[in-house]
């Protein structure tokens, strides 16, 4: 009987040890390379290999703005584009606290333009860029797929001169506008959370709404619902199946799916048609889904 026992005890560690090892992320190829000049603006990258340049998928955390690493990227995520020749990279960027919009965001655009600038030491083909973040991390992605070129052909900084504009993105629970008077009427006000207010320098959500024509400008700029138009890439998103509004708490309303139908719906009324959606594993409707892998369909053209 002991000796049974002992094997169960042994056999289930060794089952913990496994599940371990797959859950923790293999080494970067190059780790903690610094693409700006502060402590965050770092990016961890992993090579993948195959025939020819390669397509890279761009991890951007979430965290509010405000929390957050570069370092978590799931394990599994990594592996899956390794298998299928795509390289991965996970971004750091500096946090609110220590600067508000536009820090956050441009940093993960200047990321970009680095990663760009790698091509030919990475070998990264630079037309085959998709994004891919939850929370904060999506919002950044939104906007990044929906803004005007950042790219300045003019700079004596060759990582200025590299496009941010990218071939699509797959995002989890993001935001596609933090203007409080555009999503209020969408979620209800337990939409609110701090990254609402705190990134456009406000002290509260009150303080925000009193005085709003200050940080209308903000609010605007960095919501990428504003700057959809019809030649931005396909964009994935993927939401829980509670739709129910007002929203039940802030983490509900944060994450609400009613950011992926309104922007769908701005998708569908400008001509653009590629906002693609998961909600609770269906598509807006309920039916099942017509997308398996967004970023094997976006980065190789296939469903599987």
């Amino acid at each position: 009987m002991k000796v049974r026992t002992l094997l169960i005890v042994l056999l289930s560690c060794t089952v913990i040890s496994s599940y371990a090892k797959e859950t923790k992320p293999p080494a970067p190829t190059h780790a903690d390379v610094p693409y700006a000049e502060y402590g965050r603006t770092k990016i961890d990258f992993w090579k993948a290999e195959g025939k020819g340049a390669r397509p890279i998928m761009v991890f951007i955390h979430g965290g509010g703005w405000s929390g957050g690493s570069k370092e978590k990227i799931s394990a599994s995520e990594i592996e899956k584009c390794l298998i299928h020749g795509i390289s991965v990279a996970s971004v750091g960027y500096r946090l609110l606290g220590t600067a508000i919009l536009p820090t956050p965001v441009h940093d993960a655009a200047r990321a970009i333009q680095f990663i760009r600038s790698k091509a030919k030491e990475w070998n990264i083909d630079k037309n085959r860029v998709m994004l891919t973040g939850s929370s904060a991390g999506g919002c950044t992605s939104v906007w990044l797929a929906c803004h005007d070129d950042l790219a300045n052909p003019d700079s004596k900084d060759p990582v200025e001169r590299e496009s941010t504009r990218v071939q699509g993105i797959f995002v989890r629970g993001a935001q596609t506008a933090i203007d409080p008077k555009l999503i209020e009427p969408w979620i209800g006000k337990k939409v609110f959370h701090s990254m609402t207010y705190k990134s456009v320098g406000a002290e509260t959500i009150e303080d925000a709404l009193k005085n709003y024509s200050r940080y209308e400008p903000l609010y605007k700029e960095f919501s990428g619902y504003y700057h959809l138009t019809k030649d931005d890439p396909p964009i994935y998103m993927n939401y829980r199946s509670d739709l129910s509004v007002p929203a039940k708490n802030i983490g509900h309303g944060i994450h609400h799916g009613m950011f992926g139908i309104k922007m769908k719906e701005k998708s569908d009324q400008v001509g653009h048609g590629k906002v693609f959606l998961e909600i609770g594993g269906k598509d807006e409707t309920g039916a099942p889904l017509k997308w398996k892998d967004p970023v094997l369909e976006v980065l190789l053209g296939k469903s599987s």
